[in-house]
């Protein structure tokens, strides 16, 4: 469709609102990885009930919203397979590359960016170069699709 760009546009302007509310707000980075991460491995918990119960709302949030608005907007067209061993094997690698990267494209692509951040540039450079190595590899070398 001729307007699909303005979805994107609109996705971006509201996980780069997102981002700057929270840094304002919390005095944190919104690095969605590492505060599931602390949520997992308990480090939230020990920082206090108020600083978790909020991480807990922000992930929440991350799942909520998509749902809802497919709920009541129905669902987009995409070109995600249909297969869940695919879906699977690609959360895993995601989950892997932001442990070894000690964050995600949140956290390096948009906070680190934004903040003008030497690491979160290397880091997001390195994420794109990795999606499009495995989409290489993966749909036009091996034919997974």
């Amino acid at each position: 469709m001729q307007a699909d760009w303005i979805w994107g546009l609109a996705g971006g302007t509201m996980i780069g609102v997102a981002a700057a509310a929270y840094l304002l707000l919390n005095g944190r980075i919104m690095g969605a990885s590492g505060i599931l991460g602390g949520i997992v491995d308990g480090s939230e918990w020990r920082a206090g009930a108020a600083f978790a119960s909020e991480n807990l709302a922000f992930i929440a949030g991350l799942v909520l919203v998509p749902g809802g608005l497919w709920y009541f907007l129905g669902r987009p067209e995409t070109n995600l397979t249909a297969n869940p061993a695919i879906l699977v094997c690609a959360g895993l690698l995601v989950g892997l590359g932001t442990r070894l990267a000690n964050g995600c494209t949140s956290g390096h692509g948009v906070c680190g960016l934004s903040r003008l951040s030497f690491r979160g540039f290397v880091a997001t450079v390195f994420y794109l170069m990795g999606g499009g190595l495995s989409v290489i590899l993966f749909r036009h070398l091996l034919g997974v699709s």
